[in-house]
């Protein structure tokens, strides 16, 4: 099994969705509302809640996910370190499946992150 691109399976995801937020304006719009309301800074700080959505994203091995939110941590600065000692957390609790997916989201953290030093440094 090949590790995915997840700059294109984000990329793709994005574009699939296109027809079904025409389609379904309601549950999209309903969906998004709930993503802002749940994600925005409260007791726990932003960064930390989408450190929850990886490790979450991980447990129920959805690549769109990890690449969503490892994207997003990467835009807000997270370090890898961060990064792997959640990944950690996320292993102890999902065993084996978690492990596989785990590789996962720390490969899409380091495409993104090289993406966003590129982007940073441009040649």
């Amino acid at each position: 099994m090949s590790m995915p691109d997840f700059t294109q399976l984000t990329s793709q995801i994005s574009s699939h969705l296109a027809p079904l937020r025409a389609g379904q304006t309601d549950t999209m719009k309903g969906f998004g509302a709930l993503g802002r309301a749940a994600m925005t800074a409260g007791a726990l700080d932003a960064r930390t809640k989408e450190l929850i959505a990886l490790a979450i994203g991980v447990a129920q091995r959805c690549d769109g996910c990890i690449g969503f939110h490892t994207k997003a941590l990467v835009q807000m600065g997270c370090s890898e370190a961060e990064l792997q000692e959640m990944l950690g957390v996320a292993v102890y609790m999902g065993g084996g499946p978690s492990l596989m997916y785990a590789a996962n989201a720390l490969a899409a953290f380091q495409q993104f992150s090289e993406q966003a030093g590129s982007a940073q440094h441009p040649a």
